[in-house]
């Protein structure tokens, strides 16, 4: 598939969607280099597992809308930790308990980037 939209293009589809939504707490991460699966990881947190259905559904709305594919979801039946694969950029939408615990800013990020994050 040829994408239609740069990489920050997705990214600003992705945030203005679940934005929208009223999503909080979100984050770009770039893994690039770090890992095979993505160049950037979305990280965004619902406060029920209905809102984080509706931030997931949101996200695949528009990127559909722009012409681009959603490769998998995963845990939308549960509703605690969805994850959007939409290839270069992958969407974690969490509920806060979920986010807390896997806590996946601190796994791909390093000091330096943590302390930006916080400031």
């Amino acid at each position: 598939m040829i994408w239609r939209y740069a990489l920050p293009d997705i990214v600003t589809i992705v945030r203005d969607a679940a934005l929208d939504k009223k999503g909080e707490d979100l984050i770009e991460i770039d893994i690039a280099g770090k890992t095979i699966i993505a160049d950037t990881f979305v990280i965004v947190t619902g406060r029920s597992k209905i809102q984080t259905r509706s931030i997931a559904d949101a996200v695949a709305e528009k990127t559909r809308e722009a012409g681009l594919r959603v490769a998998r979801t995963e845990g939308y039946a549960d509703g605690n930790w969805i994850l959007l694969d939409l290839g270069s950029v992958v969407v974690h939408v969490f509920t806060p308990e979920m986010r807390a615990f896997y806590n996946l800013e601190r796994l791909w990020t390093g000091p330096a980037e943590r302390q930006a994050q916080t400031s």
